[in-house]
C-alpha cells in the first residue's frame, strides 16, 4: 500500500476486462471450440456485438478464428489461444488478489 491506500489494478488487462470479452474467453476456456452461433446463444448477445468483441480478442491473439462452409452456409469457429488462456489466468489471479485484499 502506498500512502495508506492500495493501488488498484495498474496492470489490469483491459482487453479481457470488458464483460462480453471476458465471457467469450471464459466460455472458450471450458469448451474446446464454439461456433459463432453457439457463442451468440450462450452469451445472449447480438451478431454485431459478438463480432466486434471477438475481433478485438482475435487481434490481441487471445482467440483463434477459423472460417469454413457447411454446405452453402458459412461457419465461424473460435478456439482459445495459449495467450488467451494465460491472459485469463492472470486476470483471475488479479481478481483473487483484490478479493483477498478487500477481505483483509
Amino acid at each position: 500500500m502506498a500512502g495508506g491506500r492500495a493501488t488498484l489494478a495498474p496492470d489490469l488487462d483491459k482487453v479481457i476486462h470488458e464483460r462480453l470479452r471476458l465471457a467469450i474467453v471464459s466460455a472458450l476456456a471450458v469448451n474446446p471450440s464454439l461456433t459463432f452461433n453457439e457463442l451468440k446463444a450462450l452469451l445472449k448477445t447480438s451478431d454485431g456485438n459478438l463480432s466486434v468483441h471477438a475481433r478485438k480478442l482475435e487481434d490481441a491473439g487471445y482467440i483463434l478464428c477459423a472460417k469454413s462452409f457447411e454446405g452453402r452456409m458459412p461457419r465461424t469457429e473460435y478456439r482459445l489461444a495459449a495467450a488467451g488462456r494465460r491472459a485469463l489466468e492472470r486476470y483471475l489471479e488479479h481478481m483473487e488478489s483484490l478479493i483477498r485484499m478487500t477481505r483483509g
